[in-house]
């Protein structure tokens, strides 16, 4: 069954005339004859009757017609969202983030975006950078908002902000109420931290000023989860690190009891950075075209 066999199936439904069923289509006669009896041949049985005097169809034809006109209907939409989606115009775009790009970025690229391109949806997850890296290597990810540049010929960044990790404490513990503590008097604190894989850059970034400061940290734990690092440090005498955007959140309705505190010398800077594909993408495009920065 052929698309071009419905189509000049509705035509003669809709005139009941091969004559004019023909000319609409732009078609000779016999051809739109032949499409017809090709038609009939795939389903089986007679759609249109006719002799000398009228054209009419079938009980089995007009039981064919709805379901003929909503699947040319269906192709034709089907046609329109592709060609949509090879201009950026609509389509599904699939975003990355972490909580900073959540905070400080996203709001006004989707703003941006929505005004710019009213048809196109937007799926968002919020992970951490290592999972969404290997979202965007598998497909599942267009964009990922992420710490750090990735050492990839396949990929490409825009950098779009830098970002300050802060401690995070318990209420109780003894850096509660000050503003900043020097990063070397974590030499006597224990830490929370979370596996290299999670945020290769994260992680370096706060072992790069340890090693700055003259200090090694003692890690009494590592969890993964961000969520998780706040309830270990609310009940425990443990530090955690956060970015400054997550820290201030920490004292919010609803949250685990902890504060953030600035650290210094050095002050522990991570570079956020949007990445994606290597190749035509429009949606994405449409997407870089609302975010601030240069594609490296």
């Amino acid at each position: 069954m052929e698309l071009r066999h419905l189509v000049s199936f509705l035509a003669i439904a809709e005139e009941l005339h091969f004559g004019r069923a023909a000319a609409s289509l732009h078609l000779a006669q016999p051809s739109l004859s032949q499409h017809l009896r090709r038609l009939e041949r795939a389903v089986g049985v007679e759609l249109v009757a006719r002799n000398s005097h009228e054209v009419r169809l079938t009980p089995a034809g007009e039981a064919f017609l709805d379901l003929a006109r909503d699947i040319v209907a269906r192709v034709d939409q089907a046609g329109k969202a592709a060609r949509a989606a090879a201009t950026g115009s609509a389509g599904t775009l699939r975003i990355g983030y972490n909580f900073p790009a959540g905070q400080r970025v996203l709001p006004g690229a989707l703003t941006a975006l929505d005004s710019r391109r009213p048809a196109v949806d937007v799926e968002m997850f919020e992970m951490r950078t290592g999972p969404q890296l290997a979202a965007l290597a598998d497909g599942k990810l267009d964009v990922a908002m992420v710490y750090g540049r990735p050492n990839s010929t396949t990929l490409r960044s825009r950098r779009l902000l830098r970002v300050p990790l802060v401690a995070i404490v318990g209420e109780k513990h003894r850096w509660a109420g000050r503003q900043r503590v020097p990063f070397g008097e974590l030499a006597d604190e224990s830490c929370v931290l979370f596996n290299r894989a999670q945020s290769a850059a994260m992680y370096d970034t706060i072992l790069s000023a340890a090693q700055s400061s003259g200090i090694q940290l003692t890690i009494a734990d590592e969890v993964d989860d961000p969520g998780a690092t706040a309830i270990l440090t609310a009940i425990k005498p443990v530090v955690g690190f956060a970015s400054a955007a997550r820290g201030a959140f920490g004292g919010s309705p609803g949250s685990p009891r902890t504060t953030s505190v600035a650290l210094y010398d050095p002050v522990p800077m991570l570079d956020l950075y949007a990445v994606w594909a290597d190749g035509q993408n429009p949606l994405v495009d449409a997407f870089l075209a609302c975010l601030p920065g240069t594609p490296t």
